[in-house]
C-alpha cells in the first residue's frame, strides 16, 4: 500500500527576469490553516533578486503570513493549480495525500504559469515534467480524468504536465518547436463548440485591435483542439525564460471567495498608480471590458484578468480566456463589477463607467461602435477559420456575440 504523503513545507524556486535556470527564493511551511513564507538568507544577498510580489512578500528578511482573509499568499496561489490541474492530481494520487495546498503546489507539473516552481529541496532543483506526448494521448488522458478513471503510467505521464495550469476545463501543456501552448480540449458535456467559440472570440478580439494571445485550431483524434500561445514563455539561445504574473485577484487582494467583490473600477484605480504606461493599460483594460459584453463573455473573473511582475512593476499581459458562455435568455452579469455595484452586461454601464478609465463618453462610443462593427463585418471569415457548423453559428449570434440586452438602453 502506497504510504500516504503529508507536506508540511515546500521551496519556492524562481526564474529571475533573463534566466533559463531558477534559484531557491525560500520557503513556505503550513502554519496552522495558512501557509507562510520566508526568503532565504543566499536570495535576500543576491544583487539580482527580486520580491515575488512586492506588496505581499517584500523583500525582507522575515515570516511573512497571507493578508488578512487570506490562507495562501496570493501570488504563491496564483501559480498553484485550480480546478482541472486539482482533478488531475487527484486521479493520480487516488487518496495516497492530504489533499492540501502544498500537495498540489508538489504534486503538480512544473512549467507552471509564471516564474515561479516548488521543490521539496533547497538546493536541488529537480523539475516534475513528462515526456513529448502527442495531443492524441493527451485527449484520451484527459476524457478519462473527466470520467474518474484512473490512468496507465503512459497516460498518467502525458497529461502530468499540464496539471500545474489553471481553469475548469480540460487542457495541457505542448510546446511545438521555439512555441509553447496551452491546449484546450473540448469537455464530454460540452452542449456546443466551447472551444471554437473562444477561438471565435480570441480572433475577433485581436482584429478589434486588442492585445491577445495568439490562437489557432487543430484537430486530432477527429476532435478540435484550441491551441493557445504562452506569453510567458521566451526562447533564447541558452533555454526558456519564464515571465512572473500575478492575477488581478492577487492585485486586488481577495481570494476565490472574495472574488465577487472584485471590479474593474478598483483595478482601473490601481493601473493608475502602480502600473508603467496607466493611461494606455487603461484602454486596453476599457476595451477589453466592452469586448467581453458584445461577445457574452461572462466568465471575465479577476483570475482571467493578470499582469506581468518585473520585481517593481506591473505591465498587463496580453488577454486570454475571452470565452463566451453558455446563455439561454437576454438578461446577463459579469463576474466582475463594471462600476459601484453594477454588473449587468450592458454597454450602458460601460459607458457610466468609462471616466474611470481616463476616456471621454464620445471616446467610449466610438469603442463600442468600431468593435461592434469588426465584429459584424469578419463574423462570417472568422467562423469559416474555425470551421464552424451552421447550427453552431446560429447559435452564438445574437446570443453570446451582439446580445440585444447589451444594447438596452444604449444610444
Amino acid at each position: 500500500m502506497t504510504s500516504r504523503k503529508n507536506y508540511k513545507e515546500a521551496y519556492v524556486w524562481i526564474w529571475l527576469p533573463g534566466a533559463v535556470e531558477p534559484v531557491v527564493a525560500g520557503k513556505l511551511e503550513q502554519d496552522g490553516e495558512n501557509l507562510v513564507f520566508t526568503y532565504g538568507k543566499s536570495y535576500l544577498g543576491r544583487k539580482d533578486a527580486i520580491s515575488i510580489y512586492e506588496p505581499e512578500l517584500p523583500l525582507k528578511p522575515g515570516t511573512f503570513s497571507p493578508l488578512t482573509g487570506l490562507s495562501v499568499p496570493n501570488c504563491i496561489r496564483d501559480a498553484s493549480p485550480d480546478a482541472w490541474g486539482r482533478r488531475v492530481i487527484i486521479n493520480r494520487l487516488q487518496g495516497a495525500a492530504n489533499e492540501n495546498e502544498l500537495t498540489y503546489l508538489l504534486e503538480s507539473g512544473s512549467d507552471r504559469i509564471g516564474a515561479l516552481d516548488f521543490q521539496s529541496s533547497a538546493t536541488e532543483y529537480v523539475p516534475r515534467q513528462s515526456q513529448g506526448a502527442t495531443l492524441e494521448e493527451l485527449m484520451e488522458s484527459a476524457e478519462r480524468v473527466e470520467k474518474g478513471v484512473p490512468l496507465s503510467p503512459e497516460l498518467d505521464q502525458a497529461i502530468f504536465h499540464g496539471s500545474s495550469i489553471g481553469g475548469a476545463r480540460p487542457k495541457a501543456l505542448i510546446q511545438d518547436g521555439d512555441t509553447k501552448y496551452i491546449a484546450k480540449f473540448s469537455a464530454s458535456n460540452d452542449s456546443y463548440s466551447v472551444i471554437k467559440a473562444e477561438f471565435v472570440a480570441m480572433r475577433l478580439a485581436h482584429l478589434a485591435g486588442l492585445n491577445v494571445a495568439s490562437v489557432k485550431m487543430v484537430e486530432a483524434s477527429h476532435k478540435d483542439v484550441l491551441l493557445i500561445e504562452r506569453f510567458d514563455r521566451t526562447h533564447s539561445t541558452k533555454g526558456w525564460q519564464r515571465k512572473a504574473i500575478v492575477s488581478a485577484l492577487t492585485i486586488l487582494e481577495l481570494d476565490e471567495m472574495m472574488a465577487r467583490y472584485a471590479s474593474y473600477e478598483k483595478l482601473a484605480e490601481i493601473i493608475r498608480h502602480r502600473f508603467i504606461t496607466p493611461t494606455e493599460t487603461l484602454h486596453e483594460l476599457y476595451a477589453r471590458m466592452v469586448f467581453n459584453i458584445l461577445c457574452g463573455n461572462t466568465d471575465d473573473h479577476a483570475r482571467n484578468h493578470a499582469a506581468f511582475w518585473d520585481g517593481s512593476s506591473l505591465t498587463l499581459t496580453p488577454a486570454y480566456d475571452i470565452c463566451p458562455q453558455g446563455r439561454s435568455g437576454g438578461e446577463a452579469t459579469q463576474a466582475m463589477l463594471l462600476v459601484g455595484d453594477n454588473r449587468y452586461s450592458q454597454l450602458k454601464t460601460c459607458i457610466e463607467a468609462a471616466h474611470h478609465f481616463k476616456i471621454s463618453e464620445d471616446n467610449a462610443m466610438e469603442i463600442i461602435t468600431h468593435q461592434k462593427t469588426v465584429i459584424e463585418k469578419n463574423w462570417d471569415m472568422v467562423c469559416d477559420e474555425a470551421k464552424l457548423s451552421e447550427v453552431d453559428r446560429r447559435y452564438f449570434w445574437h446570443r453570446q456575440f451582439l446580445n440585444p440586452y447589451a444594447f438596452e438602453g444604449y444610444h
